[in-house]
């Protein structure tokens, strides 16, 4: 085609354009237009890593022009190439290798629920614990150690993602949240635990990740809402609204195997107002803490994990050290509407898995319950946080107009 003939159509697109524009209508999307914003929209990043990106210094050595340019392809190599080399050393001496026949199952689970654990604020337990106690009828005492000990190993690599890379994390939300955890986790597992039978455990499981499921769509109805990379104004009652964030989650934890990330989440964008671009992130790095913690606590202290979790970590630890720096970095620059789709995904999927194993009436009225008294709750944080965020935004405003001349 000539340039005199391709003038005109390009001509005839501008004014279709301008005419949809004037008329009130929204131009269509293009399909790389919709890919660019919905996975393409970039990470978060702190200020400090922002600006070396933005302005490379001109004295800049090699090694500091590479670590700046492709740090994120560091970040996700060195981690990678360390779990691996320690993992095929310890498997050719112990011979890993014979397990596979009779535990394949449990890598190809992984590599969904090690992705979901790196990209979203739920942990690799969203997927492990259903398929382990739904599909394979396995103990949820073994399916919940199985969950916190793979979380130890995949969950701090992607930590160490998250902080090489410099992605923007709330430290308070994560150090006070921990210092709930920990009683919490202690507490479900030494004294809450026994007292729950192992439908009991399924159904608090579902109806928990239902409920989350819910502050997330309660989240996403807020179109254009005001959020913040930091908490604002942080106070004595909003650390203390932390530590209680971390206990309840810590209890769930000790049940699930997964549980401190998803209530942390929704405190801080619910009624802080933190972006979700900053919230799963701080989440990831809370959820890997803690699940060492846990680890430790039941390997050390109780010493009764049983050998099926094990076996299943042996043969799971390459697939998910790969696969959970990998769901960081993807997560990192996929839009918060993706991210939530997994989550919902995720969540019918365990509540028809619960269903089909025909539970109770008496489970299905208290499961019912825990998601309606969710919805509640979650809408209470909402409508207080929009009064905080109304609150913190007139402060902004008053200031802006005491610091004009």
């Amino acid at each position: 085609m000539t340039p005199t003939q391709f003038a005109p159509q390009e001509e005839n697109r501008k004014l279709s354009t301008e005419c949809r524009v004037g008329t009130g209508a929204k131009p269509r999307r293009t399909a790389r237009e919709f890919f660019r914003k919905y996975f393409l929209e970039g990470q978060t990043l702190e200020e400090s890593a922002k600006e070396k990106q933005e302005n490379i210094p001109l004295d800049a050595t090699l090694d500091e022009i590479i670590f700046i340019k492709y740090r994120k392809f560091i970040a996700f190599l060195v981690p990678f190439i360390i779990a691996q080399t320690v993992w095929w050393l310890t498997a050719w001496k112990y011979n890993f290798f014979e397990l596979y026949p009779t535990h394949w199952h449990m890598p190809i689970t992984m590599i969904l629920g090690a992705t979901v654990a790196g990209m979203t604020s739920e942990g690799g337990g969203a997927v492990a614990f259903p398929v382990m106690t739904f599909v394979l009828h396995i103990d949820p005492t073994t399916a919940r150690d199985f969950s916190l000990m793979i979380q130890s190993v995949a969950m701090t690599l992607s930590l160490f993602v998250i902080i090489f890379m410099q992605i923007q994390i709330e430290w308070r939300a994560i150090i006070l949240a921990t210092v709930g955890a920990i009683p919490g986790v202690i507490i479900g597992f030494e004294l809450l635990d026994p007292l729950f039978t192992g439908p009991q455990k399924k159904m608090m499981f579902v109806s928990c990740w239902c409920a989350f499921a819910i502050s997330l769509w309660i989240l996403n109805r807020q179109k254009k809402r005001t959020t913040y990379t930091k908490i604002q104004n942080f106070s004595p009652w909003k650390a203390a609204v932390l530590i209680a964030t971390g206990f309840a989650g810590g209890v769930l934890d000790s049940m699930a195997g997964s549980g401190v990330d998803i209530c942390t989440f929704s405190v801080v964008t619910l009624l802080f107002r933190l972006s979700e671009k900053t919230a799963t992130p701080t989440t990831v790095v809370l959820m890997g803490l803690n699940s060492i913690i846990a680890v430790y606590w039941r390997t050390v202290m109780m010493g009764d994990i049983a050998q099926l979790a094990w076996d299943y970590i042996k043969v799971t630890v390459p697939v998910s050290v790969t696969f959970a720096p990998f769901g960081s970095f993807l997560g990192s620059h996929f839009h918060r509407l993706v991210l939530a789709a997994f989550i919902y995904v995720l969540e019918a999927a365990a509540l028809v898995g619960f269903l089909l194993t025909k539970p109770s009436i008496t489970l299905l009225l208290a499961g019912s319950l825990i998601i309606i008294g969710g919805f509640v709750f979650f809408s209470f944080l909402s409508n207080v946080g929009e009064q905080l965020m109304e609150s913190i935004e007139a402060e902004k405003k008053d200031a802006a107009k005491e610091s004009q001349p």
